[in-house]
Protein backbone atom coordinates (compact mmCIF):
# COMPACT_ATOMS: atom_id res chain seq x y z
CA UNK A 1 0.00 0.00 0.00
CA UNK A 2 1.50 3.55 -0.90
CA UNK A 3 0.03 6.68 0.25
CA UNK A 4 1.10 10.59 -0.70
CA UNK A 5 0.08 13.84 -0.05
CA UNK A 6 -3.24 14.53 -2.59
CA UNK A 7 -4.41 17.51 -1.57
CA UNK A 8 -4.27 20.35 1.31
CA UNK A 9 -8.46 21.31 2.81
CA UNK A 10 -8.71 24.61 3.96
CA UNK A 11 -12.30 25.50 4.86
CA UNK A 12 -14.43 29.08 4.49
CA UNK A 13 -17.85 30.11 5.56
CA UNK A 14 -18.12 30.79 2.33
CA UNK A 15 -16.42 30.41 -1.07
CA UNK A 16 -15.67 33.65 -2.00
CA UNK A 17 -14.47 34.53 1.74
CA UNK A 18 -11.99 31.25 0.50
CA UNK A 19 -10.98 33.23 -2.57
CA UNK A 20 -10.39 36.41 -0.46
CA UNK A 21 -8.01 34.56 1.63
CA UNK A 22 -6.53 33.13 -0.81
CA UNK A 23 -5.60 36.09 -2.65
CA UNK A 24 -4.37 38.37 0.65
CA UNK A 25 -2.31 35.11 1.85
CA UNK A 26 -1.09 33.42 -0.56
CA UNK A 27 -1.06 36.06 -3.74
CA UNK A 28 -3.41 34.84 -5.94
CA UNK A 29 -6.62 33.92 -7.60
CA UNK A 30 -7.51 30.15 -6.88
CA UNK A 31 -8.47 28.10 -9.78
CA UNK A 32 -12.50 26.61 -10.82
CA UNK A 33 -13.38 24.03 -9.12
CA UNK A 34 -16.90 22.36 -8.85
CA UNK A 35 -20.13 21.55 -6.84
CA UNK A 36 -20.52 18.21 -4.62
CA UNK A 37 -23.71 17.25 -4.80
CA UNK A 38 -23.91 14.99 -2.13
CA UNK A 39 -22.18 16.79 0.31
CA UNK A 40 -24.01 20.16 -0.44
CA UNK A 41 -20.63 21.90 -0.65
CA UNK A 42 -18.58 23.37 -3.41
CA UNK A 43 -14.57 24.10 -3.56
CA UNK A 44 -11.99 25.57 -5.84
CA UNK A 45 -8.86 24.46 -6.03
CA UNK A 46 -5.20 24.53 -7.56
CA UNK A 47 -1.72 22.99 -8.20
CA UNK A 48 1.03 23.29 -5.03
CA UNK A 49 2.82 20.88 -6.72
CA UNK A 50 6.49 20.51 -5.83
CA UNK A 51 9.22 17.68 -6.64
CA UNK A 52 8.89 16.89 -3.25
CA UNK A 53 4.96 16.81 -3.58
CA UNK A 54 4.00 15.38 -7.39
CA UNK A 55 0.18 16.10 -8.35
CA UNK A 56 -0.77 17.91 -5.11
CA UNK A 57 -3.52 20.82 -5.39
CA UNK A 58 -5.28 22.85 -2.63
CA UNK A 59 -8.88 22.77 -2.10
CA UNK A 60 -10.70 25.60 -0.77
CA UNK A 61 -13.97 24.37 0.59
CA UNK A 62 -17.60 25.43 1.93
CA UNK A 63 -20.93 24.74 2.29
CA UNK A 64 -22.70 25.46 -1.01
CA UNK A 65 -25.82 27.61 0.16
CA UNK A 66 -27.65 27.36 -3.36
CA UNK A 67 -27.22 23.11 -2.86
CA UNK A 68 -30.22 21.03 -1.33
CA UNK A 69 -29.19 19.82 2.17
CA UNK A 70 -27.53 16.12 2.49
CA UNK A 71 -28.98 13.45 3.65
CA UNK A 72 -26.00 13.11 5.79
CA UNK A 73 -23.72 15.84 7.71
CA UNK A 74 -21.39 17.23 5.38
CA UNK A 75 -17.34 15.96 5.30
CA UNK A 76 -15.02 17.48 7.28
CA UNK A 77 -16.92 18.28 10.25
CA UNK A 78 -18.59 21.03 8.18
CA UNK A 79 -21.53 20.57 10.11
CA UNK A 80 -19.91 21.02 13.60
CA UNK A 81 -20.97 24.23 15.30
CA UNK A 82 -17.14 24.53 16.71
CA UNK A 83 -16.36 24.43 13.07
CA UNK A 84 -18.63 27.00 12.02
CA UNK A 85 -17.65 29.33 14.76
CA UNK A 86 -13.97 28.95 13.58
CA UNK A 87 -15.14 29.50 10.13
CA UNK A 88 -17.23 32.47 11.22
CA UNK A 89 -13.19 34.23 12.34
CA UNK A 90 -12.04 33.67 8.80
CA UNK A 91 -11.25 30.77 6.32
CA UNK A 92 -8.95 27.65 8.22
CA UNK A 93 -6.64 24.93 7.46
CA UNK A 94 -8.32 22.02 8.68
CA UNK A 95 -7.45 18.77 7.22
CA UNK A 96 -5.21 16.92 4.36
CA UNK A 97 -6.43 13.78 1.96
CA UNK A 98 -3.75 11.05 1.40
CA UNK A 99 -3.88 9.57 -2.45
CA UNK A 100 -3.75 5.83 -2.87
CA UNK A 101 -4.20 3.14 -5.19
CA UNK A 102 -6.34 0.92 -3.10
CA UNK A 103 -8.53 2.78 -0.85
CA UNK A 104 -10.32 -0.15 0.66
CA UNK A 105 -6.82 -1.52 1.14
CA UNK A 106 -5.49 1.58 3.20
CA UNK A 107 -9.23 1.55 5.10
CA UNK A 108 -8.69 -1.84 6.06
CA UNK A 109 -4.86 -1.08 7.14
CA UNK A 110 -6.12 1.07 9.74
CA UNK A 111 -9.00 -0.41 10.59
CA UNK A 112 -6.67 -3.40 12.17
CA UNK A 113 -5.23 -0.87 14.03
CA UNK A 114 -8.73 0.11 15.33
CA UNK A 115 -9.00 3.31 13.93
CA UNK A 116 -12.34 3.71 11.64
CA UNK A 117 -11.75 5.97 8.48
CA UNK A 118 -15.37 4.87 7.34
CA UNK A 119 -16.64 3.39 4.65
CA UNK A 120 -15.66 4.17 0.96
CA UNK A 121 -17.98 5.97 -1.26
CA UNK A 122 -17.88 6.86 -4.76
CA UNK A 123 -18.21 10.47 -5.82
CA UNK A 124 -17.73 12.92 -8.40
CA UNK A 125 -18.27 16.54 -9.15
CA UNK A 126 -18.54 17.88 -13.17
CA UNK A 127 -15.82 20.37 -14.03
CA UNK A 128 -15.35 22.29 -17.86
CA UNK A 129 -12.99 19.27 -19.30
CA UNK A 130 -15.95 16.66 -17.58
CA UNK A 131 -17.06 14.37 -14.72
CA UNK A 132 -13.76 13.61 -12.24
CA UNK A 133 -14.66 10.56 -10.14
CA UNK A 134 -13.43 9.25 -7.34
CA UNK A 135 -13.36 6.69 -4.24
CA UNK A 136 -13.18 8.45 -1.05
CA UNK A 137 -12.97 7.65 2.77
CA UNK A 138 -16.12 8.95 4.74
CA UNK A 139 -17.09 7.76 7.94
CA UNK A 140 -20.88 7.81 8.49
CA UNK A 141 -20.42 10.93 11.48
CA UNK A 142 -18.21 12.40 8.93
CA UNK A 143 -15.33 13.32 11.67
CA UNK A 144 -11.91 14.39 10.62
CA UNK A 145 -10.45 12.25 14.12
CA UNK A 146 -7.33 13.41 15.36
CA UNK A 147 -7.90 17.19 14.89
CA UNK A 148 -7.78 16.54 11.31
CA UNK A 149 -4.34 14.90 11.44
CA UNK A 150 -5.33 11.55 10.00
CA UNK A 151 -5.93 11.97 6.44
CA UNK A 152 -8.90 11.38 4.86
CA UNK A 153 -8.06 8.61 1.61
CA UNK A 154 -8.71 9.42 -1.87
CA UNK A 155 -8.60 6.74 -4.96
CA UNK A 156 -8.78 9.28 -8.00
CA UNK A 157 -10.30 7.38 -11.40
CA UNK A 158 -8.70 7.30 -14.63
CA UNK A 159 -8.19 11.06 -14.46
CA UNK A 160 -6.31 13.02 -11.46
CA UNK A 161 -7.49 16.73 -11.41
CA UNK A 162 -3.73 17.84 -10.85
CA UNK A 163 -2.78 17.12 -14.06
CA UNK A 164 -5.01 19.35 -15.76
CA UNK A 165 -4.19 22.65 -13.52
CA UNK A 166 -1.69 25.05 -14.42
CA UNK A 167 1.04 25.99 -12.25
CA UNK A 168 -0.15 28.40 -9.72
CA UNK A 169 3.00 30.21 -8.47
CA UNK A 170 2.59 27.85 -5.18
CA UNK A 171 4.15 25.18 -4.20
CA UNK A 172 4.00 22.49 -1.40
CA UNK A 173 7.17 22.67 0.58
CA UNK A 174 6.29 20.73 4.15
CA UNK A 175 3.20 18.81 5.57
CA UNK A 176 4.71 18.19 9.30
CA UNK A 177 1.80 16.06 11.20
CA UNK A 178 1.49 15.61 15.17
CA UNK A 179 -0.66 13.61 17.68
CA UNK A 180 -1.25 10.85 15.16
CA UNK A 181 -0.54 7.24 16.94
CA UNK A 182 2.40 4.86 16.03
CA UNK A 183 0.37 2.41 14.27
CA UNK A 184 -0.79 5.85 11.27
CA UNK A 185 2.63 6.90 11.21
CA UNK A 186 4.22 3.29 10.04
CA UNK A 187 1.65 3.96 7.16
CA UNK A 188 2.05 7.66 6.25
CA UNK A 189 4.68 9.06 3.20
CA UNK A 190 8.16 9.22 3.90
CA UNK A 191 7.42 12.86 2.84
CA UNK A 192 5.55 13.80 5.87
CA UNK A 193 7.12 14.87 8.95
CA UNK A 194 5.94 14.27 11.91
CA UNK A 195 6.69 16.28 15.33
CA UNK A 196 6.74 14.23 18.78
CA UNK A 197 6.29 17.83 21.04
CA UNK A 198 2.73 17.35 22.55
CA UNK A 199 2.23 20.78 22.27
CA UNK A 200 2.80 20.97 18.02
CA UNK A 201 0.24 22.02 15.86
CA UNK A 202 -1.75 18.66 14.18
CA UNK A 203 -0.86 20.13 10.99
CA UNK A 204 1.87 22.06 9.75
CA UNK A 205 1.68 23.12 5.74
CA UNK A 206 4.44 24.98 4.49
CA UNK A 207 3.87 26.76 1.08
CA UNK A 208 6.56 28.54 -1.15
CA UNK A 209 3.88 31.82 -2.76
CA UNK A 210 4.87 35.08 -4.74
CA UNK A 211 5.40 36.77 -1.45
CA UNK A 212 7.90 34.28 0.37
CA UNK A 213 6.90 31.56 2.25
CA UNK A 214 3.99 30.84 4.24
CA UNK A 215 3.14 28.50 7.29
CA UNK A 216 -0.05 27.44 7.97
CA UNK A 217 -0.76 26.06 11.31
CA UNK A 218 -3.85 24.31 12.36
CA UNK A 219 -3.70 25.39 15.92
CA UNK A 220 -6.13 23.66 17.73
CA UNK A 221 -9.15 21.53 16.47
CA UNK A 222 -11.29 23.90 14.81
CA UNK A 223 -9.21 26.87 14.45
CA UNK A 224 -5.89 27.83 12.45
CA UNK A 225 -3.10 30.32 12.21
CA UNK A 226 -1.20 31.95 9.51
CA UNK A 227 2.91 32.52 10.07
CA UNK A 228 5.60 33.67 8.09
CA UNK A 229 7.49 30.77 7.79
CA UNK A 230 11.18 29.73 9.67
CA UNK A 231 13.67 29.14 7.39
Amino acid sequence: MFLSVDHIVVAARTLAEGVAWCESTLGITPGPGGKHAFMGTHNRVFSIASARFPRTHLEIIAIDPAALAPARTRWFDLDDPAMQAALERGPQLIHWVARCDDVQAAVLAMLADDIDRGEVLQAERLTTHGALRWRISVRADDRRLFDGALPTLIQWGDVHPADGMPDSGVSLERVTLAGLPQAVEDLLPATVAIDRDRHAAPISVVLQTPAGAIDLALLDPVSAGCRAASR
